[in-house]
């Protein structure tokens, strides 16, 4: 993702606290890539971690800070000063800190492994990163907690942690954690019935009011007017402590999760009287009840002669469940009834994500509204508390926080634990490789302990452990996984997008279980090569062999578990697959698997540039333009994603393939635009063209495809006097070209071609020349700019909701778009719509999207031009 800006030394006023950077200092190995820093002047009132303890359970919420490299580089940094776009993308007057929000859960019985816990994350004096040692912590650290275990356990925090616990009024921070999910998450909310989830979005502009039903052990049911505005307006103490209390009595289970999975094997028939047992199997019709529709619960055990022992465990489980589910959503009904609310949603940990349970209220609320009404649902559903009280540390900013400033990423161990955490945290890299390892050569039985990730990268940061030793490793596929949000507060919306609210990236929809079934096999096919790509870009080391097993193993088991659940995750795009691939290399410390290849294959069309560039010269205006976009097209063919073109480069050389690619180029394209493009960059007989003012090249692979395509394109629109602006990637993926390799392949280009010299020097991409011309009005350049920018990202797709905010400064003066390639324009974007001028070309390298998408065959070429509204 976008790197962190330099936001943290910003502050909304002079009272309020900042990082203290005075003295700061490196610490350990000066030769880590990323070493820690050490901050000793920091004040503790830079808090990380909030809690909500309740009768059940206890839940977490801290901050880490990003440990990310920023973009330093000397070029990148004057590039963005010459071209006027901000050198941090926050607007705000005090921005957040860049970072992630990290989410936590232990029973209330076990509160001591929830001290463990904050202790070895050092969370009790300002988080692991800051290196505090207990005597610094003092006395004197102060915590927000909400909850009555606030009250009741807050002795216990100062005795073992030294931690005072500020009390936070629970239906304040219950309202404040659900208000922020539903405007700032985008897959936040979801109904649930017969066993299928759908997202819903939310129009964050029609939100309120609404009833928020929070089930933990009883259940408050509060009216929602607005932030900080709402009223507890019914309650029942009916709730989850009823359902554990009755259940562990009637079953003998020894924990809440093993009453709820009994429900799951069980057959409520056999202890509930139905409408059917009533009426001789038939119906009701007459007042609408179907004949399995109870009438009373647990109302057959009255007639039958048997001891508690002669009933399954398993159907009183069931029974109960149903009972207390529908007895909660009949009075929340009813109460929205009352108050003419449209929506309500169901919080709290007695739901678990349980399907069952979601069923059960999704029922009730259906049959007592006769359909009118929906029961939604809450991915992050027992953590409203807990975020709430974080988000009362007003200094974090995150009341202002908007949904494409926060990036969901699920560590290792999320496939196996659905985000059932305690314990102590892995401490780093290795001993998560050391389990994996441990793992494998036991199969799918633990004999040690779920992982999650350690501290510093993307994971969670503590691990499950099993009920028994030999406990089998299986996901609760009715479980949804809370994963770590990524705060990035650099991150905007592409303003040129014609309309957000119908804006959606992926064009393959995955909802299609035969459609997710082949591109789960695509990916798991391309997987040994690319940990063979991966283990070689570290050298081939037997520690990035360990690594590259290891991500193998991780990749998988995210496959396995999204083929089992495709929501748990929150609403699946293949957008999301390629994104997921690309985080869990870098949680392994892969950071560019195809950094050599990508060497190889610029210097290789970069000899060859000088060649096609006087062939372009030597063509007619019409001619070279057709040349241009054959070339471009041409040379997409070169792509590490795609298994049919990974085949090719074992048959040429990248020239010979680009070469031949560019024969084989034959009008009509399977989609093809050419000729209205043409009328709008050269004219009619009675219609002069007029230039672009600006256009954002959005590029795709390294080597021939930048160098041989995209490159010559952007040299004609400089030509023509248009400004270019090339978009790569901030992060590596695949063999895409990134922001931060662009610049040393401009300056290459820019030796065989005055027009691109001029154009990056005045757009500041030359260093020698940069460095004489830095201060000079842009007036005295002789050719409009070429200039780079990174869109954010680190995926072969983008989504266009969430971008960086130089993109979306670079944005505001473009007239004209380019998507090229794949990821960009096929299986994201395809049907977006702009405000401007757009040109969407690529290659299809994938037979059954050829089919699916274009009615074509593998090789068929897209030319969509759309011009703006």
């Amino acid at each position: 993702m976008a790197h962190p800006g330099n936001s943290s030394s910003m502050h909304r006023s002079s009272s309020r606290p900042q990082l203290d950077l005075s003295k700061a200092e490196i610490q350990g190995n000066f030769e880590d890539k990323y070493p820690t820093i050490l901050l000793p002047n920091q004040s503790h009132d830079i808090s990380h971690l909030a809690l909500d303890i309740g009768g059940s359970l206890i839940k977490l919420v801290y901050f880490s800070r990003h440990h990310d490299q920023s973009t330093n580089d000397k070029r990148m940094r004057n590039t963005k000063k010459r071209s006027g776009f901000p050198p941090n993308g926050s607007r705000r007057s005090y921005p957040i800190l860049g970072g992630r929000l990290h989410f936590v859960k232990f029973e209330t019985s076990k509160i001591n492994e929830c001290l463990d816990f904050v202790y070895s994350k050092q969370l009790h004096c300002g988080g692991g990163e800051s290196h505090y040692s207990d005597s610094t912590a003092g006395s004197s650290a102060i915590i927000k907690a909400t909850g009555g275990g606030a009250y009741k356990f807050a002795d216990l925090f100062k005795e073992r942690l030294g931690l005072s616990l500020d009390k936070e009024d629970e239906m304040s921070c219950l309202v404040a954690g659900a208000n922020f999910l539903l405007k700032a998450i985008r897959h936040e909310a979801f109904t649930h019935m017969e066993g299928q989830k759908e997202f819903v979005q939310i129009d964050t502009n029609d939100l309120f009011p609404y009833l928020l039903v929070n089930i933990g052990s009883g259940v408050s049911m509060i009216k929602v007017d607005g932030d900080g505005k709402f009223e507890r307006v019914s309650g029942t103490n009916v709730g989850g402590g009823t359902y554990w209390g009755l259940g562990r009595l009637l079953t003998k289970c020894e924990s809440f999760d093993e009453l709820l999975e009994l429900s799951q094997k069980g057959d409520n028939r056999n202890t509930d009287m139905l409408v059917g047992d009533i009426y001789g199997g038939m119906d009701y019709a007459k007042i609408g009840l179907s004949a399995s529709t109870i009438a009373s619960s647990f109302g057959k055990v009255t007639s039958d002669k048997k001891g508690l022992e002669d009933y399954r465990p398993e159907d009183i489980s069931l029974s109960l469940l149903r009972m207390i589910s529908y007895n909660i959503a009949q009075i929340a009904y009813l109460n929205a009834l009352r108050f003419g609310l449209k929506r309500i949603f169901f919080g709290g940990f007695f739901i678990r994500g349980h399907a069952y349970t979601m069923d059960a209220i999704s029922f009730a609320i259906h049959f007592w509204s006769n359909g009118a009404a929906q029961a939604m649902f809450l991915r992050h559903e027992g953590f409203l508390g807990a975020l709430g009280a974080f988000m009362s540390y007003e200094k974090h900013g995150l009341d202002d926080l908007m949904v494409h400033q926060l990036v969901e990423r699920f560590p290792m161990g999320a496939p196996y634990t659905g985000g059932k955490i305690h314990g102590p945290p892995l401490r780093d890299l290795n001993e998560k490789i050391s389990w994996m390892e441990k793992f494998l050569q036991k199969g799918t039985e633990i004999t040690a302990p779920v992982p999650m990730a350690p501290p510093g990268t993307t994971g969670l940061g503590g691990f499950e452990v099993p009920l028994s030793k030999g406990s089998t490793l299986r996901s609760d596929a009715s479980a949804l996984n809370v994963g770590v949000l990524h705060l990035e507060p650099t991150l905007e919306v592409f303003p040129l997008l014609a309309d957000l609210k119908m804006y959606e990236p992926n064009t393959i929809d995955l909802s299609d279980h035969s459609e997710l079934e082949y591109w789960f096999k695509i990916l798991s096919e391309h997987l040994p090569d690319l940990v063979d790509k991966a283990v070689a870009s570290e050298g081939g080391t037997d520690d990035a062999k360990r690594r590259g097993d290891a991500f193998a193993r991780a990749f998988s088991a995210h496959l396995a578990r999204l083929m089992e659940e495709p929501a748990a995750y929150g609403k699946l795009g293949l957008a999301t697959l390629l994104e997921m691939r690309e985080e869990c290399l870098r949680e392994f410390h892969f950071f560019d698997a195809y950094i050599s290849i990508k060497q190889r294959e610029n210097e290789a069309s970069l000899a060859v540039l000088p060649d096609l560039l006087m062939e372009l010269d030597s063509l007619d205006e019409e001619t070279r333009l057709l040349t241009l976009i054959e070339g471009v097209l041409a040379a997409n063919i070169f792509d590490w994603g795609s298994r049919a073109c990974v085949d090719l480069y074992h048959k040429g050389t990248i020239i010979e393939i680009y070469r031949m690619s560019r024969n084989k180029m034959q009008r009509p394209w399977r989609v093809d635009d050419f000729d209205v493009f043409k009328e709008r960059m050269l004219g009619t007989a009675d219609k002069k063209p007029l230039p672009h003012r600006r256009a954002l090249l959005f590029v795709d692979n390294s080597g021939a495809d930048i160098v041989l395509g995209m490159l010559p394109l952007a040299r004609e629109l400089l030509r023509r006097g248009t400004e270019v602006v090339l978009v790569a990637n901030s992060l590596p993926a695949l063999n895409d070209v990134t922001a931060m390799e662009l610049p040393d392949i401009v300056a290459e280009a820019a030796k065989h071609c005055d027009i691109l010299r001029r154009a990056a020097e005045s757009g500041g991409l030359l260093v020698d020349a940069m460095t004489n011309t830095l201060d000079s009005p842009r007036e005295n350049f002789s050719s409009v700019p070429l200039m780079v920018v990174e869109n954010g990202c680190g995926s072969p797709c983008i989504d266009l909701r969430q971008v960086s905010s130089e993109l979306a400064a670079a944005a505001k003066d473009a007239d004209l778009i380019i998507l090229e390639g794949m990821g960009r324009a096929l299986h994201t974007n395809l049907n977006a719509r702009f405000q401007c001028d757009a040109l969407k070309l690529a290659m299809v390298k994938n037979q059954r999207l050829a089919e699916k998408l274009i009615k074509g065959n593998i090789y068929d070429c897209i030319c969509k031009y759309e011009p703006a509204n």
